[in-house]
């Protein structure tokens, strides 16, 4: 969802960055490790003495569901998401349901069939198990899946599902070494439904 689907990166990292200094962090340092991960997982990780990481963590889930200013679409993928049958796509992220509900609203998405969020799995990316319970949820097998991504623990994880990878480089500053396909945006890409139901996705060039 952020930075596949939206971009949220000023809004997370406003809220993200006064988190960071009340606890002494280096901001500058600390930012580039937040995305894409639950915000659990990421406070856990930092092993910060005497904090409370369950409290933490709601803490700011509540500041970014209350900052949503500049959340935005990715370019054509309200459109993208609009052409898909909505038996044929979900979204896997890291964020808790409130969360990513409020973000989809803000950047004028649609909400979609199927969500996963950081609520539905144990263990968050980069293990796989949001995109195999997508699937399940998809009654697809994984390996039968298309999973859009933009950050190393979301690829690794789709690749620990056993599905196919398109890298979204819509929000990277600096390029990203994949050996999956990319793109900058959803413009150009058009989806095809043959009389057996089998789909297709194309990028007209």
């Amino acid at each position: 969802m952020d930075g596949t689907l939206l971009n949220s990166i000023a809004a997370a990292e406003r809220v993200w960055s006064r988190w960071a200094e009340r606890q002494g962090l280096d901001v500058e340092a600390f930012l580039p490790t937040m995305h894409g991960k639950r915000g659990i997982d990421t406070i856990r990780g930092l092993g910060l003495p005497g904090i409370d990481v369950e409290a933490e963590a709601l803490e700011i889930e509540r500041g970014e569901i209350e900052d949503v200013e500049g959340v935005l679409p990715i370019p054509g993928a309200v459109d993208f998401l609009n052409a898909l049958p909505s038996s044929r796509w979900a979204i896997v992220t890291s964020a808790p349901v409130a969360l990513a509900r409020a973000r989809i609203e803000a950047a004028g998405l649609p909400q979609p069939p199927r969500i996963i969020t950081a609520e539905d799995v144990k263990i968050g990316k980069p293990d796989p198990a949001g995109y195999l319970l997508a699937a399940r949820n998809l009654d697809v097998q994984s390996s039968r899946c298309l999973v859009f991504e933009d950050v190393t623990a979301g690829v690794k994880a789709a690749e620990a599902a056993g599905a196919d990878v398109m890298v979204v480089t819509a929000t990277h500053s600096h390029r990203m070494d994949t050996s999956h396909p990319t793109i900058s945006s959803y413009e150009g890409m058009t989806v095809h439904l043959d009389k057996a139901g089998e789909m297709r996705i194309v990028r007209e060039v």
